[in-house]
């Protein structure tokens, strides 16, 4: 079993104040593969106090001096990339080629998104008289959850940097590891000391100590609505600027000169991927009332394509979900569909045939579901699917928008146009038309429940800037 109980601070690896440890479980096998020191109020301040003292400096560094920085991560991850998405699929159970090709990789291309986004970046603006100046905020907090682990984290650690920003990342004490890796990425790119910190810990003693901080300028925080309200009014007290990217309950509206085959089968794939672990999942598939039952038996048959099992083995689409807390939520909730009289297509309670051991979820289908019912109203994060039917698309809208949540929106259509006039009615912060390829320089984040702010690319850095007038300037001046 490896042991990682040491925490990076100050441009070293060092001991936790004190000797508290928690195990990391493999999700596909519910075994302890690896022990983590777990931090306390200390370690926060310890770790802010080498981003504070860190600042000065690297907030005076060039452009070009964080591009070349950046370059020389990117080519240490890409050294790493393989330790990375078998970290993941140890401690996420993704399987290993989804590893690879979509969290590995998320973490890559968000790395190659925002060097292009600082290339072309411009700090200072002249207005007649007046200078705009962009300038990095200061000491930034990091909380980064374990469904995407690397996705998330250089999502933030990478604008932040571009700012000119120092900080101090709180991966999830549930899936540490590729976050440890990453930290070993930053040391060997030559990161100067106290500009990167990292500190395990649960959310109470080391995530709220970071949101309350004194010293820290600005939070990131990605991960449940409830944690993001408790990490907001943390953070109240200092009035420092806190972005959040939270739940989501994203619709999926099909319309009625969409593909139905096309647009169902890839609504399923999309809300199954990382075993329905995504905060941006279609999770509410919206189709016309005569074409509902013709929907429903074409998700099922897409949903028992998906084959379930260890991440290692050759064939497997979905492995487990997180943790025992996990499968417990996601049981209940299938049971609730079924208990509200929801169409159970496929799928349903306890694990698929032949899996003993693991979090392993059936992937499920329901249909003839309502808008009432807690299946299509309450966040599942597993590979659950609801089947909603509407009578007009002005209904479909409506029923969409009727959430706490606007993370994500999806449209299908076979005319373009139509899609368009669609999503631009649907509230939420990234409206997907006819499955689209993933965009890392569009912004990402939500309305409503789902948070505030934009990751990704320039808008992500935008939200680790300040800005300053320097009225009486002068027009032309350096």
């Amino acid at each position: 079993m490896e042991t990682l109980t040491k925490f990076y601070i100050g441009g070293a690896w060092v001991d936790p104040v004190s000797p508290a440890k928690l195990g990391v479980v493999n999700p596909a096998t519910e075994q302890v593969f690896a022990e983590i020191a777990m931090g306390g109020a200390a370690d926060a301040d310890r770790a802010v106090a080498a981003a504070k003292g860190a600042f000065p400096a690297f907030a005076e560094t060039t452009k070009a001096d964080r591009l070349a920085l950046l370059r020389r991560i990117l080519a240490r991850y890409n050294d790493r990339y393989e330790d990375i998405a078998r970290a993941i699929s140890d401690e996420v159970g993704s399987p290993i080629g989804f590893s690879r090709e979509q969290q590995a990789w998320s973490g890559q291309a968000h790395l190659e998104a925002t060097i292009a986004a600082l290339e072309g970046f411009d700090f200072e603006q002249q207005r007649g008289d007046t200078r705009i100046v962009k300038e990095a905020i200061g000491v930034a907090g990091l909380i980064t959850p374990w469904n995407w682990p690397l996705n998330q984290i250089v999502c933030k650690v990478a604008p932040a940097l571009a700012a000119g920003c120092t900080m101090v990342l709180k991966p999830s004490e549930i899936a540490p590891i590729s976050a440890m890796i990453f930290a070993e990425v930053m040391h060997d790119a030559g990161v100067p000391a106290g500009v990167f910190n990292l500190v395990n810990g649960d959310g109470p003693s080391v995530g709220q100590v970071i949101a309350g901080h004194g010293h820290v300028d600005v939070v990131s925080f990605t991960g449940s609505t409830r944690a993001g309200i408790i990490v907001a009014k943390a953070a109240a007290d200092t009035v420092k600027r806190v972005t959040q990217e939270l739940g989501g309950k994203s619709p999926n509206i099909i319309l009625a000169d969409a593909d139905l085959q096309r647009a169902v089968t890839e609504g399923v794939v999309a809300c199954f991927n990382n075993s329905g672990q995504s905060c941006d999942a279609p999770t509410r598939m919206l189709v016309p009332r005569d074409r509902h039952d013709e929907a429903l038996a074409i998700a099922k048959t897409a949903a028992e394509d998906h084959v379930v099992g260890d991440p290692y083995s050759d064939g497997t689409v979905l492995g487990p979900v997180i943790s025992q807390v996990q499968f417990d939520k996601i049981q209940n909730l299938i049971d609730a569909g079924i208990v509200d009289g929801a169409t159970l297509a496929t799928g349903g309670a306890g694990r698929p045939q032949g899996l003993d051991r693991g979090y392993y979820v059936r992937p499920t289908v329901f249909g003839h579901v309502r808008p009432e019912m807690r299946i299509a109203r309450e966040e599942i994060f597993g590979p659950v699917l609801s089947i909603m039917a509407y009578d007009s698309e002005d209904e479909a809208v409506e029923i969409a928008n009727d959430t706490v949540y606007g993370l994500a929106a999806y449209v299908q259509s076979g005319d373009i146009g139509h899609a368009r006039a669609v999503g631009r009615r649907l509230r939420a912060g990234q409206v997907h038309l006819n499955a689209p390829e993933f965009d890392a320089f569009a912004p990402f984040g939500g309305y409503k429940q789902s948070g505030n702010g934009r990751e990704y690319a320039d808008w992500a850095i935008n939200d680790f800037l300040e800005v300053k007038a320097i009225l009486g300037f002068g027009e032309g001046g350096d």
